[in-house]
């Protein structure tokens, strides 16, 4: 009920005049003691009123006074069970209670992705330290030891069922086995003369590849592959070397938890860039893991009745935001209804329109928060329950609808929590402070782009915080919250004096800017709405319930 704008101005002219002349006082209060008792008020304008209006104008008061009720007084009012309300805190533990259990398996799939990727690390990269030099895993600075580092990733590739500790085998396509894939690309043709700076290049790039399939390899020495005249690189004009290949494998920690196993596809690169010429081949090696539907799976044991257990849970959770939806459905519609007849009663009587804001107060923004939580809960679901049964295998979409859809359904819980003087503030506080913050926060993004821009041109060479636009953000948005300053002042490269001392004046104007003005008047935002919400909170009552009871 707060908030609620006056409309239209004419009847707030009638009750300023009435209170001006002393025949009304404390109207607003005067009629909700009157609702409080069950009566109808009656006023002036009612008098000489013919009984059929009188009884539409007390049935519209009535149900308006229903409608904004909250369900506790509803209940009292009319005996009226709180369906939703119900309804709401079962779902909420339900639907947190399924979240757990996804996040819990979901947890296995990463781990296992991960650890996967660090295996084939040590086995595919030689001397793989174990932690990644930078965005890439290794690196190598002669001739030799790339040649050592294509010849050990081939021979590990051959020897994988000998050599690796998992469960991993060689992808296979129609009854045969796919193989390794080497492809590498040079400039065609190609002069370098750097002791007389001279240089002769044609920039078209040739792509030449091979396939060593896992039986011709098993037969084949390394030495034959040394002789063969693809691997004889000319350094001068190669940009990269590419190994690709895929492997099967199966995660069985899934068992330990009662459930189904799950088959993998990993598709692995392995890149030798040499695109820079500069004397440091990066060598990346990248995976990307698809979960795939098993093609005969003969489990014994408990596994597949704990698999029926979970998903007839996710069934009842699908009912029961089913049932939420339809039941704030039907709330809009009614609402809708309710505001069509509030707005022609008042054109019929006083040929004034209702403004859009006392309109809008008849939609309720919570019920639409919770039918979309109800439809990405109802998707995620049953995404989940196909997951479940290894019929699919969209992780990042069910993760994404079902922790949005937590985070409304706990987010819907404020609403109840308003009907408390107390939390009621805090929410008023939100919804007025929330277009101040929000210009505000346009005019601040202008300055805080600026500064970003500016950082990533001038400081980008000289620290690996202003490489990029996305770590120029990131690094500006910590420095605002006071993470990591001193880092950032102490890594700038003093190579330049000139871009040190300007460093310096970026950093302390952007640190003194940020958070000694703008932050300091972001919280005088919010603090103002609070302050003029909690002095003024007795008058934050229905302004609807003023026009309609007093001035008709």
């Amino acid at each position: 009920l707060a908030g609620f704008p006056m409309s239209p101005a004419p009847l707030t002219e009638r009750v300023a005049a009435g209170r001006e002349r002393g025949r009304l006082r404390r109207p607003c209060v005067m009629a909700m003691r009157y609702l409080g008792k069950g009566r109808t008020l009656v006023t002036r304008s009612m008098m000489g009123q013919p009984d059929s209006d009188y009884k539409e104008e007390a049935s519209l008061k009535e149900d308006l006074r229903f409608y904004f009720m909250n369900p506790c007084e509803k209940y009292r009012a009319r005996r009226q069970i709180p369906w939703k309300l119900g309804l709401q805190i079962l779902k909420i533990v339900m639907v947190t209670t399924q979240l757990i259990l996804f996040g819990l398996s979901n947890q296995l799939v990463v781990s296992f992705k991960e650890e996967n990727t660090v295996a084939f690390k040590h086995l595919f990269l030689k001397n793989y330290s174990g932690v990644d030099e930078d965005d890439y895993s290794c690196s190598v600075y002669t001739q030799q030891d790339v040649y050592d580092s294509i010849f050990f990733a081939i021979n590990q590739y051959r020897q994988l069922k000998n050599t690796s500790l998992g469960i991993l085998g060689y992808e296979q396509d129609e009854d045969e086995l796919s193989g390794l894939r080497i492809c590498k690309q040079q400039y065609r043709k190609s002069k370098v003369l750097p002791s007389n700076d001279t240089l002769n290049i044609d920039s078209t790039i040739e792509t030449e590849c091979i396939l060593l399939e896992p039986q011709a390899l098993a037969v084949k020495e390394t030495s034959d592959l040394k002789n063969s005249s693809f691997f004889s690189l000319e350094f001068y004009r190669l940009i990269e070397v590419e190994l690709s290949f895929k492997l099967k494998g199966i995660d069985l920690q899934t068992i330990h938890t009662r459930e189904l196993p799950d088959c993998y596809e990993f598709q692995n690169t392995i890149t030798f860039n040499n695109r820079a010429h500069s004397g440091k081949m990066k060598i990346f090696f990248d995976t990307d893991a698809d979960i795939e539907e098993c093609k005969d799976l003969n489990i014994s044991g408990s596994i597949q009745k704990n698999t029926q257990y979970i998903l007839v849970f996710d069934g009842f959770v699908i009912v029961s935001c089913f049932a939420s939806l339809i039941l704030c459905t039907r709330s809009i519609v009614l609402a809708l209804q309710l505001q069509k007849r509030f707005v022609n009663f008042f054109l019929e009587k006083y040929k004034r329109h209702v403004c859009s804001a006392d309109r809008l107060e008849f939609i309720n923004g919570w019920y639409v928060l919770v039918i979309i939580s109800d439809m990405m809960t109802i998707i995620g679901s049953i995404l989940k329950m196909e997951i479940k049964a290894k019929n699919l295998a969209s992780y990042d979409v069910c993760s994404i609808l079902l922790g949005t859809s937590t985070l409304l359904v706990w987010v819907g819980v404020i609403r109840y929590l308003g009907y408390f003087q107390t939390y009621n503030v805090l929410i008023l506080t939100m919804q007025a402070s929330l277009p101040k913050v929000l210009r505000f926060c346009c005019c601040a993004g202008m300055i805080y782009l600026g500064y970003t821009f500016c950082g990533w041109i001038v400081l980008g060479p000289y620290h690996e915080k202003f490489e990029d636009l996305n770590t120029v953000a990131e690094c500006l948005f910590s420095l605002v919250n006071g993470d990591d300053m001193f880092a950032t002042f102490a890594q700038i490269q003093q190579k330049s004096t000139l871009v040190w001392l300007f460093s310096r004046l970026y950093l302390y104007s952007f640190i003194s800017l940020f958070i000694y003005m703008i932050l300091s008047l972001f919280i005088a935002l919010i603090t103002d709405s609070y302050d003029t919400i909690k002095v003024n909170c007795c008058l934050y009552f229905s302004h609807l319930w003023l026009n309609i009871l007093v001035g008709l």
